[in-house]
């Protein structure tokens, strides 16, 4: 996203318009979020400083020569209760801050120079130092110029995507590998909250909890539908099915249906406590969209024979130097290991291909394209988040919108219609907000101040060659060109 406004307000105008007012608070509070910035990054270089200093102080108290861990620490301690009372927190925060700090500004250097000109702000910072923290010193300068890049002028939460699959192309290890590694610590586990209440928590693959909550919401909206079905059946005197799922009484929303569920299938291996006898809710099954590069499907887990004929695991297969295995990415962008994408793939009956464009990505078709449910899918590939500026709602929180009204002639195609959530959807029809389609997918918000906002779809997860000997550019001089 990157936006464009005149930084003076026109002095013809009268000062108590509205949106003159308005644009003077936009300013106004600009001019106070980068001065806010610039003090925030201020205090982070102070951080760092103080845990240079602790390192300095368990140096001089071991004589000179390497201070032990113990030593290290009990350092950084003391500084950090220093600290403490000035900041107001925890000595532990303070520590835990100091260390962060310091590693920022030993490792991520241009970070630290766009955070101190308020290029980026914290969060930012946080994203891409979480997103970069394994990769070696050899990429990470790369890694920190495509991000301070990706950040600046867009949301954390929108950027965090893009930074994070940069990092996942430099990282030296795969997310499948990794994911491997991960998956031996998933486990369940329950916590008191008191007024005998307890949590139930679970940690597995995305692609699995994706699953059962998705299948637990539609379990949930199938029993509100068919209770709001029996509730107007009674009001207008008809009897109840006995053997119907809905229930006129039942007042629980979707959330506690979706625990009442949960605990039914967990604790009797089937929804048995709020299904029929025909079995309508464990006929439901989960639904999991997710995007997969075509060379990730066709890269093989195994290379090269080993001894006695074994395959061992291809662990970094490259094209020039660009891994051909990119992560999948379950629909709203969080990527998932390519095994786990593989059996998802292995399971359907048909594929739905979205072509993108080989540079940028673009979503240009998706394949038997019509109206109506394949417009649908192709901008649900498209816009894999709400299309206002700094949203990141998922597609399944969206409405189709035309861009312009059906009913001042808008067509139904993709060069008309875009993915908004309902607060955005209802903003741009009753407010002065506006917008353009550019081509290509691309929005230009107009806001009632005159600034205008790009909005770019999202990437899809792509993977592009360039070729190391492109043919010579053809003479115009030569005959025949």
């Amino acid at each position: 996203m990157t936006n464009s406004a005149d930084a003076v307000a026109d002095p013809g105008v009268d000062p108590v318009d509205p949106v003159t007012v308005l644009r003077l608070l936009r300013e106004g509070l600009a001019a106070a979020e980068a001065t806010i910035t610039r003090f925030q990054a201020l205090r982070d270089a102070q951080l760092g400083a103080a845990q240079r200093v602790a390192e300095e102080i368990a140096a001089r108290d071991a004589g000179g020569g390497s201070p032990r861990g113990e030593a290290v620490d009990l350092a950084e301690r003391s500084v950090a209760a220093e600290l403490a009372g000035v900041l107001r927190m925890s000595d532990r925060v303070v520590q835990a801050r100091m260390a962060r700090a310091a590693d920022l500004g030993t490792r991520f250097p241009e970070v630290t120079r766009a955070f101190g000109e308020a290029r980026i702000n914290a969060a930012h910072v946080r994203v891409i130092q979480d997103a970069g923290a394994r990769l070696d010193e050899a990429v990470r300068a790369e890694f920190e110029q495509i991000a301070v890049e990706a950040c600046a002028g867009e949301t954390p939460h929108r950027a965090k995507r893009i930074v994070e699959r940069v990092a996942e192309r430099l990282a030296p290890r795969s997310l499948t590998d990794r994911h491997r590694e991960v998956q031996e610590d998933r486990r369940v586990w329950r916590e008191d909250l008191g007024d005998g209440q307890k949590t139930l928590g679970v940690i597995h693959s995305a692609a699995v909890i994706d699953g059962i909550y998705d299948r637990l919401t539609q379990q949930a909206r199938a029993v509100s539908v068919a209770n709001a079905q029996a509730a107007k059946d009674a009001a207008g005197g008809v009897d109840p099915d006995p053997d119907g799922l809905g229930d006129p009484n039942d007042e629980r929303t979707v959330d506690q249906l979706r625990a009442d569920l949960c605990a039914d299938t967990l604790l009797t291996g089937a929804a048995s406590g709020h299904d029929t006898a025909a079995g309508l809710l464990s006929a439901i099954q989960a639904r999991v969209e997710v995007t997969v590069p075509v060379l990730t499907l066709h890269t093989p887990d195994t290379a090269g024979a080993g001894a006695g004929g074994q395959k061992s695991p291809t662990r970094s297969g490259t094209v020039f130097g660009v891994r051909i295995e990119q992560p999948a990415e379950l629909a709203g962008g969080q990527p998932i290991d390519t095994h786990t994408a593989r059996i998802l793939a292995g399971g359907v009956t048909a594929w739905e291909r979205v072509l993108t464009h080989p540079v940028t990505g673009a979503i240009l078709a998706v394949d038997h394209y019509r109206p109506n449910a394949d417009l649908r899918r192709l901008l649900h590939a498209r816009d894999s988040r709400c299309r206002f500026p700094t949203c990141g709602l998922p597609p399944a929180a969206q409405d189709l919108d035309h861009t312009i009204d059906a009913a001042y002639g808008g067509s139904t195609e993709e060069g008309n219609v875009g993915g908004l959530c309902r607060r955005h959807h209802v903003l741009k029809h009753q407010t002065a907000w506006t917008v353009k389609q550019r081509g290509a997918g691309v929005l230009e918000w107009t806001s009632p101040t005159g600034a205008t906002y790009i909005d770019k779809p999202p990437s899809p997860v792509t993977f592009t060659v360039e070729d190391p000997d492109p043919p010579p550019e053809p003479d115009p001089e030569t005959p025949g060109f």
